[in-house]
């Protein structure tokens, strides 16, 4: 491969996380701040999350369908494909408040924080080769 042809394709994988990294900024900015307001009137901390990510991953899918990767395949497939990427990712969130609110007492709103970032990552390397790739 050409140096040229490895630029060009480093450049669209530097373009797909920054437009994945912009999806994910808004819609886990604006979910995390509705989660610590939730919280703070008393509902539960994993409940809460449940919610959030719902409504989260149904904005993620078309941010990340249409603006990020430009996927033009089935909905239904990609559509499918997206919820078991997203179960797999809520099971990793979960997991993480389990261990580390229920298990190591760490504050709930600084544990969440984390686990976004961590599901994010996992998230993108899920979405560019199985979601939509």
């Amino acid at each position: 491969m050409s140096n040229l042809k490895v630029s060009e394709k480093f450049q669209e994988q530097l373009k797909q996380l920054t437009r994945f990294a912009f999806v994910g900024i808004i819609s886990n900015f604006a979910g995390y701040l509705i989660y610590l307001f939730i919280t703070h009137l008393g509902m539960a901390p994993k409940f809460t999350m449940t919610l959030m990510y719902i409504v989260g991953a149904t904005i993620g899918y078309f941010g990340n369908r249409n603006f990020t990767f430009s996927d033009k395949g089935s909905l239904i497939g990609s559509g499918l494909r997206f919820l078991l990427a997203h179960l797999c990712g809520y099971c990793l969130n979960l997991f993480i408040l389990i261990i580390f609110v229920d298990h190591f007492e760490y504050p709930h709103q600084l544990v969440q924080a984390v686990a976004i970032f961590v599901v994010a990552i996992f998230l993108f390397f899920v979405f560019k080769f199985f979601v939509f790739k």
